[in-house]
């Protein structure tokens, strides 16, 4: 394996330019135009050049799957002589070197990284293996060393372990364990028939929602495995219909006409219903509930009482952040870019535009980061600040292709050539 490449310099919106003559001296006195040179160039100074940082090149294919972990850096390599096996390499963050590297024993088609309580975890969604369908591997964060291997994908609980979900397809049984990402010690464990919905905070899951077309729902304490509350919430005729766990409610949406019922999560009362009209699905807009209209508009309700309290059109998506809504413009085009707004989620008034970006991936408590291509090249980046409703312009990183990842400080993005370049960013 070869080590990562460090490239030393400063980065630079336009090239160096050239360099000026010398003054000549006047009778002792300094010239007006060296006088005004030291104006511009205190300006300059006050308003912040990019500073000069360290650009560390961390090796990658252009087929691996990468996750951005703290301190580290995770790569899932495939093998070139055969592409349904992985190989897992750790680098350490931010001078890129390389902590270990393992070869992951299970092989498959499509895969994901993980990472909880010291543990990471691959997960082989479609594994080659007879008799096997979703498998993850636990390895030690530190050292690589090898811990268990379970069926089943995995969400993180509230309280750091596990659930694994696993079923072998049709109408057999979904299989549910919680597991200590340590040693993969089964918490609690259920079989059922059902389709599984999880209530998610922003330190994992809490709520395990289980819902049956023919029967009742069913929510358990994600934690312990407890039924916390069971009824049956079939309109009459039954379904077809739908269901979602936003927040402390539970959503189905059935009948015709279409309505919206909404029942508290931890006991299913029943709290109140309104039409559909066309909405498609709810999302969380902080203090209220949205329901989001064929893709291009929001009704946004109160989630206690389901009364309106605004409507917009033309939005494709919406998510709170900084206290303020984020969202986006459903007349954005391209690969990634989105036209992004600033919207107060009381009101739903505009605030403020932030312009086209490509949102880079960010973990929990991260910074949120726009990535474009600048026209001159490279890749700008901004901070978008939903509270002042401004896009604060970092820098333009050279070499990069995008597929960007945020942490506190730091920003990766792939190369063309499928490496990574790992950039510190100024607060």
């Amino acid at each position: 394996m070869t080590g990562p490449v460090i490239d030393l310099g400063e980065l630079r919106h336009t090239p160096d330019p050239d360099p000026l003559p010398r003054p000549p001296r006047a009778n002792g006195r300094m010239p007006r135009c060296a006088l005004v040179l030291l104006l511009v160039l205190a300006t300059l100074a006050s308003a912040g050049l990019p500073p000069r940082r360290d650009v560390v090149t961390l090796p990658a294919q252009l087929a691996a799957e990468t996750l951005l972990d703290g301190d580290l850096f995770v790569v899932l390599d495939p093998s070139p002589a055969r592409p349904t096996q992985r190989r897992l390499t750790v680098f350490r963050l931010p001078g890129g070197g390389p902590v270990w590297q393992t070869r992951v024993p299970v092989e498959g088609r499509s895969w994901g990284i993980t990472s909880a309580a010291g543990t990471l975890l691959v997960t082989v969604y479609e594994s080659t293996m007879p008799g096997q369908g979703t498998v993850s591997v636990a390895f030690d964060r530190e050292t690589g060393a090898y811990r268990w291997q379970q069926p089943g994908s995995p969400a993180e609980l509230a309280d750091g372990n596990l659930l694994l979900e696993s079923s072998s397809g049709g109408n057999d049984p979904i299989a549910l364990r919680a597991v200590d990402p340590c040693c993969g010690t089964v918490r609690w464990q259920s079989s059922v028939t059902a389709d599984v919905h999880l209530r998610h905070t922003g330190r994992g899951a809490d709520r395990v929602v289980l819902f049956r077309v023919n029967g009742p729902v069913e929510v358990r304490d994600a934690i312990t495995g407890t039924v916390l509350a069971r009824a049956d919430v079939r309109p009459p005729g039954g379904w077809p219909g739908a269901v979602q766990v936003v927040n402390d409610l539970l959503l189905t949406t059935a009948g015709t006409p279409a309505t919206i019922t909404a029942y508290g999560l931890d006991r299913l009362d029943r709290r109140w219903s309104v039409p559909a009209d066309q909405a498609e699905f709810a999302s969380d807009c902080g203090p209220l509930l949205c329901l989001h209209v064929r893709g291009v508009g929001l009704r946004a309700v109160d989630p206690a009482t389901g009364q309106e309290r605004w409507r917009g059109d033309g939005w494709a998506s919406v998510f709170p952040y900084g206290g303020r809504l984020m969202a986006s413009a459903a007349t954005s085009s391209g690969p990634a870019l989105e036209q992004l707004v600033v919207l107060d989620p009381l009101t739903g008034r505009e605030l403020a535009e932030l312009g086209r970006w490509e949102l880079a991936q960010s973990g929990f408590g991260s910074p949120l980061v726009g990535v474009r291509r600048n026209p001159e090249g490279g890749l700008l980046v901004a901070r978008l600040d939903a509270r002042s409703g401004e896009a604060r312009m970092l820098d333009v990183l050279p070499d990069v292709a995008g597929n960007c990842q945020a942490s506190v400080g730091l920003l990766l993005c792939q190369r063309v050539d499928g490496s990574y370049r790992l950039f510190r960013m100024p607060d």
